[in-house]
């Protein structure tokens, strides 16, 4: 419930840092993601921040109930700062607020009196999604997947589908007969971070990315922040890259980032010309198989759309969401009517 003496602060994005602390007691109080938590948060902004970004704080120093990044979209509209390296929108607040509340008092204090104010990419794992109302409407965003991290890795293999327990025996087999010896690599301090963006980099830099331009590179940003990032969190124990070669040639690399409860895959990548092998499924086996054994936490979270290859590897689904908060009910309802009209006009004509 929101506390009616509490009331929202606006600051430059610079003064993030000054948050830290509360932003991440926040966190952790709800599922501690790892990628809401500050460090992340931080490495983020240093790199794709634009300036133009605001934190949010609402309730008094020391007693802060939420706190987020926002930034204006367009003419009357504003939203949750989310890059595309950030699964989920860049917001934090206590489990015994709602939405409604925090986000039409929110909308009082934005500058330029905007009309919208949109959450993006919430997840109910962290937060029920809530009850469309007159000034609140919720939409689908993408349903993602989890494997619980329960039992042996042995039990969980045996669950999953007979087709993919061939298909990995397969592949095994093939590679024992050219001779091949495949091993993974676990990465977790802090001088192992570069050499294994590195390696990401030349995989993804030769592969479909590199020709649309998002490829990872040592060099340019994606590349820096993910080694700046990987490295902080090494610090803390809580970096994962999983690295895996075909005797000295490496196949495949997988970036992972873990708190007290999630482990996070944040980006996988492959040597796309390896024909009838899977480095990157030969990688996840293993790499699940480490999770399992290590027992230091409860879930891996894969927060990416469910297609095909996730559904091998988990049955369990869940949906992300968008929050939209409108100033006025009526603009709600005329959004609403726009929306259904544009779907309508788009549909094919019946035959």
């Amino acid at each position: 419930m929101l506390d009616a003496r509490a009331s929202w602060r606006l600051y430059p994005i610079d003064r993030f840092d000054e948050f830290a602390r509360a932003w991440d007691r926040i966190n952790d109080a709800t599922v501690g993601l790892p990628f809401l938590g500050s460090l992340f948060i931080r490495n983020l902004l240093r790199v794709f921040r634009s300036g133009t970004e605001r934190l949010v704080v609402l309730g008094a120093v020391g007693q802060e109930q939420a706190l987020g990044i926002v930034r204006r979209s367009r003419l009357g509209a504003w939203e949750t700062y989310q890059p595309s390296q950030l699964p989920l929108g860049a917001w934090v607040m206590a489990r015994s607020l709602d939405y409604a509340a925090v986000s039409e008092s929110l909308l009082r204090i934005l500058p330029g009196a905007p009309l919208l104010f949109a959450l993006t990419q919430q997840d109910p794992l962290v937060r029920p999604r809530p009850s469309d109302s007159a000034t609140l409407r919720t939409f689908d965003w993408i349903e993602t997947g989890w494997v619980e991290v329960a039992g042996s890795f042995d039990e969980y293999w045996k669950a999953r589908g007979k087709h993919l327990q061939q298909n990995m025996r397969t592949q095994r087999s093939k590679l024992k007969s050219q001779g091949i010896v495949p091993v993974l690599e676990v990465l977790t301090r802090p001088q192992d971070m570069a050499g294994a963006i590195e390696d990401y980099g030349r995989l993804e830099g030769a592969g479909w990315k590199a020709q649309q331009g998002t490829a990872v590179r040592a060099d340019n940003d994606q590349g820096r922040f993910y080694r700046a990032m990987l490295e902080d969190f090494s610090r803390n124990d809580a970096a994962r890259i999983y690295r895996y070669r075909f005797g000295e040639r490496v196949v495949a690399v997988d970036l992972c980032i873990e708190s007290a409860h999630v482990h996070v895959p944040l980006k996988t990548t492959y040597d796309e010309s390896i024909r009838g092998l899977s480095p990157s499924s030969l990688l996840r086996q293993e790499a699940y198989r480490h999770v399992f054994e290590e027992q230091r936490v409860r879930r891996i979270e894969f927060y990416g759309r469910m297609v095909d290859w996730t559904r091998r590897w988990t049955e369990l689904k869940r949906t992300l969401y968008h929050v939209n908060s409108y100033r006025w009910g009526f603009v709600a309802t005329a959004r609403g009517l726009a929306a259904k009209i544009s779907r309508n006009v788009s549909r094919p004509p019946a035959s």
